[in-house]
């Protein structure tokens, strides 16, 4: 069995029962980044051995986890921080063991883009998820093919780039509404809402530290 658990995205608290569990049942933990993962398990004193699959992973890294559960073993993939597989590595390995007939169990839990959307006060009913924009090649046609969007947009953007890419929203959607999510779950929590100008000049004046979750109307 290959089990995908959503791990805390800031707050170690916000880990479920059944996380814990699978997490200590296991024979072994693939983890994005041991240390980070380390120091979660070091807090629920849970001793499973761990196994480092991150995003420079080889092929044969994903073939080695292949076989230890074609041969029985169960395994737990976490990523850094919420749910695996959504921008981050762990989709490669869960469509292997898809493809290979492995079973696949999900264990729901923290999600940055849940959370975001959720504490945005925008319409949530429909929603767009594009994780990461592309720094350089598609990223204007992307901006350009989001003017007659109508359904609520959710991007992810890093500390380094989050000025920038307001800018460029703020040109393809003039006006918009738009909630910046920052440190979700973290002591410096934060929700900036207002429109993308706005939230360009307000982040202009302050550190940009953290992980941002977009959110735009």
């Amino acid at each position: 069995m290959l089990y995908i658990v959503s791990t805390p995205i800031g707050n170690l608290e916000d880990i479920t029962l059944r996380a814990l569990r699978i997490l200590k049942e296991v024979d072994h933990i693939a983890a994005e980044d041991t240390r980070h993962t380390k120091i979660l398990l070091n807090k629920y004193e849970i001793k499973t051995p761990l196994l480092s699959y991150h995003s420079h992973s080889s092929d044969a890294k994903t073939e080695t986890i292949i076989d230890r559960l074609k041969d029985g073993e169960s395994i737990a993939v976490v990523s850094d921080a919420g749910t695996p597989g959504i921008s981050d590595p762990a989709y490669k390995l869960i469509k292997r063991a898809v493809e290979e007939g492995i079973q696949v169990s999900p264990v729901p839990g923290a999600s940055s883009l849940l959370a975001a959307l959720v504490m945005s006060g925008l319409p949530m009913d429909k929603f767009l998820y594009l994780g990461f924009l592309p720094v350089k090649k598609g990223r204007q046609t992307l901006l350009e093919n989001l003017k007659d969007e109508k359904r609520t947009i959710v991007i992810f953007e890093s500390t380094h780039r989050i000025l920038k890419t307001l800018n460029q929203l703020d040109d393809y959607l003039p006006g918009r509404q738009v909630a910046v999510c920052r440190e979700i779950t973290k002591i410096h929590e934060e929700a900036f809402r207002g429109t993308l100008k706005e939230a360009h000049d307000y982040f202009s004046s302050k550190s940009q530290k953290g992980e941002f979750v977009l959110v735009i109307n």
